[in-house]
């Protein structure tokens, strides 16, 4: 548990809160808490700042943040520089939802992210001499697929998209990147990838689909906030590690 005693950013004021080195990332403020209210014992809240509402407790008795990190990669990877290299948070995983690329995805199927393709221009910042592939911890993708397995839970692993644009002026564009058999598309784990990469930390996005691009099929708002259970349950254990 980081001591954020004297530590704030301007996104981030704890005013001496702890922050677990485990953190769960939403990008929706309101997802946050309704996994704090639901899930941990003895919550704190760290945050408010833009509420962007933070919480800390346990979850059988091991020690973790949830924290809302907005929409896209420029608000992910803000958030997690910060709760990296100020609150020394080790192991971030995204939760959130994704739109199934592939026909055979169902509406509230779980999918892990084991590598994230963009659109952004994020990891050129980087100054690389080629084309980096953001990854996740294969240790965390490894413990959340063990448990699903024992649980009769089906995860589907592999690429996802991290783009910039939600409606897109081409319409293809999904076409395009289904054909390449990337999994489904979300908005922020390429950055969240890279940034934890550089850091010498471990990441993983965890997702629920939310509506399948091919099919049609789609999830209510209410749905989105509080129906996807089971990725918040395959999630938390991840704090024991």
């Amino acid at each position: 548990m980081s001591d954020t005693t004297g530590k704030s950013t301007p996104h981030i004021n704890p005013k001496g809160a702890p922050i677990a080195e485990t953190i769960l990332l939403p990008g929706d403020p309101l997802r946050a808490k309704f996994i704090a209210e639901t899930y941990l014992d003895d919550v704190v809240q760290f945050n408010e700042v833009r509420n962007m509402l933070g919480f800390t407790g346990t979850y059988q008795g091991q020690e973790v943040s949830v924290m809302g990190s907005g929409m896209g990669i420029p608000s992910i990877s803000l958030y997690s520089w910060e709760l990296i290299h100020v609150f020394g948070c080790k192991k971030l995983i995204r939760v959130g939802s994704c739109g199934a690329l592939q026909p055979e995805l169902d509406l509230y199927d779980v999918v892990i992210g084991q590598t994230a393709s963009t659109d952004s221009n994020f990891l050129s910042q980087y100054n690389l001499p080629g084309t980096f592939a953001p990854s996740a911890s294969f240790r965390l993708i490894e413990d959340v697929r063990d448990r699903a397995r024992e649980q009769g839970i089906t995860t589907h692993v592999g690429n996802i998209l991290s783009s910039d644009v939600f409606y897109n002026f081409q319409d293809d564009v999904n076409d395009r990147w289904a054909r390449m058999g990337v999994l489904a598309v979300e908005m922020e784990s390429a950055g969240l990838y890279a940034t934890a990469a550089e850091a010498g930390v471990e990441a993983m996005g965890i997702f629920t689909v939310s509506d399948n691009i091919v099919t049609g099929g789609k999830t209510t708002p209410e749905e989105r906030e509080k129906a996807f259970t089971t990725m918040m349950e395959l999630a938390l254990p991840l704090a024991r590690l």
